[in-house]
């Protein structure tokens, strides 16, 4: 059962749900908290760290993109109260997201010989210009994915890489202004052993997570003890969540007694 999913993105970035409607999907999916953590920014509609919405605890959050040596990483801010530092690195993140957008749509204009029903803006993310592309009804593209592994994925013809901090950067604006600082997704990276090692600087791991290399059930599943061993070396938090990006919540994340023990540390 899933009591808190500890990553889902709103519109605010490159998610379909709203702030408002957070509450709502999770309590449709049985959910009683929820941590917001849109790209490289902070929900804006947050008084406070943590807040009680309709019912549902949610939790202010942040993942932030870094450059760890050769691969770069997801950190999870959770609790997040904004300082100078962060807020204005998040800008400039944006600025850069809104160039690195523009180029990333005029490259797929040109592939494809289309124009797409989408504007670079803040918050931009290559999800929406996957969806404008299945949207056109021009191109063969019937799905997101399809777009991401023919064009716009890291290794693709319109790719164009972001401007990221560091990690020591990333994770010093982090722990000033968060509760629990946590790395995403662990195994999704090209190597995750070395994305582990950097858990010695961070409070927490996602333990949980549905997609794309998931961590697994099995005790004796390669990925799950690598992450288990980060977890007891480290004295991490166990931390987990759908990575929601569209409407439905709580495919996975922190059973009660779980997020009980998180949830101190905010």
């Amino acid at each position: 059962m899933v009591y808190a999913d500890l990553h889902v993105h709103t519109q605010h970035s490159d998610g379909t749900l709203t702030l408002d409607e957070v509450p709502a999907a999770a309590s449709e999916a049985g959910v009683s908290a929820v941590a917001v953590t849109d790209h490289d920014r902070i929900h804006p509609g947050f008084d406070a760290p943590v807040d009680k919405r309709a019912g549902v605890e949610v939790v202010a959050g942040i993942e932030l993109r870094v450059a760890a040596g050769d691969q770069r990483l997801d950190l999870l801010g959770y609790g997040v109260t904004p300082t100078d530092a962060l807020v204005a690195e998040t800008d400039r993140i944006q600025r850069d997201r809104v160039a690195r957008g523009r180029a990333i749509i005029e490259n797929v204009e040109a592939e494809l010989g289309v124009s797409l029903d989408v504007e670079p803006r803040e918050g931009l993310g290559r999800p929406h210009i996957a969806r404008s592309v299945v949207a056109h009804p021009d191109t063969a593209y019937d799905t997101p994915d399809a777009v991401f592994a023919d064009l716009i994925g890291n290794d693709g013809p319109c790719f164009v890489a972001r401007d990221v901090p560091d990690f020591e950067t990333g994770v010093d604006l982090l722990t000033e202004a968060c509760g629990v600082v946590g790395l995403a997704h662990p195994l999704r990276y090209p190597d995750p052993e070395a994305a582990l090692a950097r858990c010695d600087a961070l409070d927490a791991v996602e333990l949980h997570y549905p997609y794309d290399r998931p961590v697994g059930e099995a005790p004796e599943d390669d990925g799950r003890a690598l992450v288990e061993a980060a977890i007891d070396e480290y004295d991490l938090l166990p931390a987990g969540g759908s990575d929601a990006h569209g409407r439905e919540v709580g495919k996975t994340g922190l059973d009660e007694a779980a997020y009980a023990d998180f949830r101190a540390r905010l």
